[in-house]
């Protein structure tokens, strides 16, 4: 098995970090690139009918775009902390996109060629799986590529 290149998917969590710990230390064991991403999922705001198209205004307000950047900066301070926290003597890339979180993964593995993923689970269960679906099972249903899901110990280390 040769491991040139791992994507790590991120998230400000704790199951994200120790994930990322894990795939960082592969990736020194292989000397592999490592491809980090973090994936901002759009915020449902309620509609805004302040925008008339007659008349040529968008009903894109200012709130919109600040919360935009405020989803830009804590994604690019996640993956800055990620790098410098685990990234040492490691080539590393980063991609922060929008959109769903499982396709996201998925597109920027095949962006980077990567020869495996390697994500955390929050290892929901029961209601919680049902309503917020699972992300790693996406991954690990639609990558072409081998996914490792790293859950968190229990014991919270």
């Amino acid at each position: 098995m040769l491991i040139k290149k791992i994507l790590i998917g991120i998230d400000n969590s704790k199951f994200a970090e120790y994930a990322a710990k894990y795939g960082f230390d592969i990736a020194h064991k292989f000397k592999a690139k490592v491809g980090l991403v973090h994936i901002v999922e759009p915020v449902m705001m309620p509609y805004n009918n302040s925008g008339d198209p007659l008349m040529g205004t968008s009903d894109f307000s200012v709130v919109d775009v600040d919360i935009i950047n405020i989803q830009n900066n804590a994604s690019k301070a996640i993956i800055e902390s990620t790098i410098k926290q685990f990234g040492e003597g490691l080539e590393v890339t980063h991609f922060s996109e929008f959109g769903d979180t499982a396709d996201g993964i998925i597109s920027c593995s095949k962006e980077f060629g990567a020869d495996m993923i390697v994500i955390g689970t929050h290892s929901r269960t029961g209601i919680d799986r049902l309503l917020m679906g699972s992300v790693a099972e996406h991954v690990v249903r639609q990558s072409e590529v081998p996914v490792l899901v790293v859950p968190f110990p229990e014991s919270g280390s």
